[in-house]
């Protein structure tokens, strides 16, 4: 049976707000206190990260989708301004859709090599539940696109929602990128003070 203190016990497990002092509970529960101190990367999983060809995929199929993203975000907005450009849009969206999927699959393999599962590792946990949401949308997409549901505007503003969706979750791994130099920084640092003691 879940009782008031088993129920707190769940929440404080789950809860890893750094606010939540301001609602009555501790700044921060000691496990996600040790989970944000945690380097993204152990040693292993870098050098399996380092040694993986899907590194070079992943690192050439981004900037790959974000220039197809920009070609037809234009092309998307072109249509919804002007009322002109429909098919070169669709196209784009599909183009840009099929280029996720690719950079999807190759990230769960990604994922498999270096962290021994191919979605959900801890390090990259919540860029994946967001990843989920944006294959949603694009997928809505191509339905409404191959069934003909709805009309063709509706159709390009969803498409919009899909496209803000990714800019949310490629800002997220770039910031884990960026902390993934900054942990290599740290252990570089402290490896270079070891030295010189």
């Amino acid at each position: 049976m879940l009782t008031a203190n088993g129920l707190r016990g769940l929440v404080d497990a789950l809860d890893g707000s750094p606010w939540g002092a301001t609602a009555g509970r501790p700044a921060r529960h000691p496990a996600a206190t040790e989970r944000a101190r945690r380097a993204l990367y152990t040693p292993e999983e870098r050098a399996r990260r380092d040694s993986t060809r899907w590194t070079l995929v992943q690192g050439i199929l981004a900037p790959v989708q974000f220039l197809v993203f920009l070609v037809s975000l234009g092309l998307v907005l072109h249509y919804l301004t002007t009322g002109t450009g429909l098919e070169a849009a669709t196209i784009s969206v599909v183009v840009k859709t099929l280029v996720l999927y690719a950079i999807m699959i190759t990230g769960c393999i990604w994922e498999k090599v270096v962290f021994g599962r191919y979605l959900f590792a801890p390090a990259f946990y919540w860029e994946d539940v967001f990843s989920m949401l944006v294959m949603a949308l694009h997928t809505a997409y191509l339905l409404a696109v191959l069934t003909g549901f709805g009309e063709a505007r509706g159709q390009m503003f969803l498409a919009l929602a899909a496209y803000a969706a990714y800019v949310v979750n490629a800002g997220q791994f770039v910031w884990k990128l960026r902390l993934a130099r900054l942990d290599e920084q740290r252990s570089k640092s402290s490896l270079d003070h070891g030295v010189a003691a």
